[in-house]
C-alpha cells in the first residue's frame, strides 16, 4: 500500500542514512522501525546481549549471516 506522509527533512535525512548502512531502502527502514515500535513488548522476546561494532571496512562479507553459528563455522572451515 501507498501513503504519503509529511516527516521534518532532518528527520527523513537521518532515516535515509541509516537506511543505507544497513542496506535497505528507506520505505523498508521505516516499515520495520514502525513494526518494532508497534509489537507489543513481551517478556519472553529476545534482546540481544551484545552490539556487533564493526569498525571500516564493507562489514562482513554478502552471504555471511552473523544469526547462523553452523553457517559461518563452515566457512571459516573452509578458509573463507
Amino acid at each position: 500500500m501507498q501513503t504519503t506522509i509529511q516527516l521534518d527533512e532532518t528527520l527523513i535525512d537521518q532515516a535515509t542514512k541509516l537506511a543505507e548502512a544497513r542496506g535497505c531502502d528507506l520505505s523498508h527502514f521505516i516499515e520495520e522501525t514502525l513494526r518494532d515500535k508497534i509489537a507489543p513488548k513481551s517478556s519472553s522476546a529476545r534482546q540481544p546481549f551484545f552490539r556487533l561494532t564493526t569498525v571500516g571496512g564493507q562489514g562482513v562479507r554478502p552471504g555471511v549471516d552473523l544469526n547462523n553459528s553452523t553457517a559461518l563455522l563452515a566457512l571459516m572451515d573452509q578458509g573463507a
